[in-house]
């Protein structure tokens, strides 16, 4: 999947893509079309970098419901002749998602959109995993015979049909149909939940990887054929390293360390960062800056993993070095310094924006840091990132953190939040948000109401607005 475009931050579109509380309320003011326009292009075309730390359906879903918007684009887009050429989940996955949950809503054109597309569409498998949450059991079995059919009945068929089941997400549907009482369905199932079975239980009964039986010299030897290979087997490298290892091998990991070839050196280095060795932190400096590049990446990540004293007071000496070194120092600041290291994980953080921009990997921790310190002057940056950045996963981070350093916080963006796609931005607005708005206090209202709410959030409503406590 290509990275998507993402449209300014001071636009509909942008708002939207980015899941942000405003795009909502941009949307219901903005002409009913042009929003339509703007949601179906978000759900068509996915607008997250990471799908696994970001949410998108259910706030397009109520979208879709606050605007009473159709569904003929979605259903163009699921049955178009691409769908049989791209069989990427990217393609359809969050369209599918965002059916669920009108589906779960009561939209039956939904329900509807998603049965059909279980039934011939390539991603079919996405979207029985939603009717597995929604449907009801007759609606299920009907779809039976349309899934099995799409593996033959030979031997090849049969594997992949007892892959497909050991692997499914959801279980229901499979369930139900291994009760069907017709030989070409129940039969096949049931024999598909056997095969799947047995194949987990061979699967662990012939782990792969090294055994600790071997020596530190083959595990070097296995870590480097990784790195000729272009596979970077350091990290597990090391952890079979602590299995075989012992005292009297501490001289040999060391110089392996010091100027082994690049595989042996990078497990080395990760090894001794993991058992705080004292000699790890001075091997770790001499690696970042002179070793190859895969070296020094590994050195790196080896030093953000210490907890020791010993490597936060090595940080503040580094955190001032303009190399990823630096960077990392600045992060473990962020995670582990005190209150004194305040101005250098501030510094770090404004580096941070500043060469890499507002979507730059580093900023989670930082602005974690920064909130976690309560750094008041980190505030500027950190509206800044709540603002521009792609990632929704980033504005939650952003948005504890100007709760904790940002006095307007709760008259100001703690408002748009409660409108927001993470369910963990919306948790931090309902414990923050004025509620002299009277916009707040309606969506608190719906938030405590709704079924597809988080439970969290629903909890942090009603500390609000509970029975015990005085209407908002």
């Amino acid at each position: 999947m290509f990275d998507p475009v993402i449209a300014p931050s001071g636009t509909l579109l942008g708002l939207l893509q980015r899941g942000r509380g405003d795009g909502t309320l941009h949307a219901l003011t903005a002409p009913r079309a042009e929003a339509l326009a703007a949601l179906n292009h978000c759900v068509l075309r996915d607008p997250r970098h990471d799908w696994q730390v970001e949410n998108r359906s259910l706030y397009y879903a109520r979208l879709y419901l606050d605007v009473s918007g159709e569904l003929d684009e979605i259903e163009r887009h699921l049955f178009d002749a691409e769908d049989v050429l791209d069989d990427c989940d990217s393609r359809t996955g969050l369209a599918l998602a965002v059916l669920g949950h009108l589906a779960s809503y009561g939209r039956r054109d939904a329900l509807e959109l998603l049965r059909r597309y279980a039934a011939s569409g390539t991603n079919w498998a996405w979207a029985l995993d939603e009717l597995a949450l929604r449907d009801d059991d007759a609606g299920l079995r009907a779809l039976a015979a349309p899934v099995l059919a799409r593996f033959p009945a030979d031997a090849e068929g049969e594997a992949a049909l007892a892959a497909t089941v050991r692997d499914a997400f959801e279980p229901r549907p499979w369930r139900l149909w291994a009760d069907d009482p017709r030989e070409s369905i129940g039969t096949r199932v049931r024999a598909a939940q056997e095969q799947g079975s047995f194949d987990r239980w061979q699967r662990q009964m012939r782990p792969a990887g090294p055994r600790p039986g071997w020596s530190v010299q083959a595990v070097f030897e296995w870590a480097q054929q990784g790195i000729e290979r272009g596979a970077a087997l350091h990290v597990p490298a090391a952890r079979c390293l602590s299995a075989v290892a012992g005292p009297e091998d501490r001289p040999e990991i060391v110089e392996a360390a010091r100027g082994g070839d690049d595989g042996a050196r990078c497990t080395a280095l990760r090894y001794l960062a993991d058992s705080n060795d004292p000699d790890a932190l001075d091997l770790i400096e001499a690696a970042a800056t002179a070793g190859s590049p895969a070296v020094a990446e590994a050195a790196v990540e080896a030093f953000e993993r210490m907890r020791s004293l010993a490597a936060v007071d090595r940080a503040r000496n580094w955190a001032h070095r303009p190399d990823p070194l630096g960077a990392a120092a600045g992060r473990m600041l962020a995670c582990r310094g005190g209150t004194q290291d305040s101005e250098l994980v501030l510094g770090a953080l404004r580096e941070a924006v500043r060469g890499e921009g507002p979507d730059a990997p580093a900023l989670c921790t930082l602005v974690d840091g920064a909130g976690r310190l309560g750094i008041i002057c980190a505030a500027p940056v950190l509206r800044h990132v709540y603002r521009e950045t792609a990632s929704s996963h980033l504005r939650g981070r952003a948005a504890r953190a100007l709760a904790a350093t940002d006095p307007s916080f709760p008259a100001g963006f703690a408002v748009e939040c409660l409108w927001d796609c993470e369910e963990t931005t919306r948790e931090v607005a309902a414990r923050h948000a004025e509620t002299g708005d009277a916009r707040v206090v309606d969506q608190l209202r719906r938030l405590a109401a709704d079924p597809a709410e988080e439970a969290e959030v629903q909890t942090a409503v009603r500390s609000r607005i509970g029975p015990d406590m005085p209407a908002v």
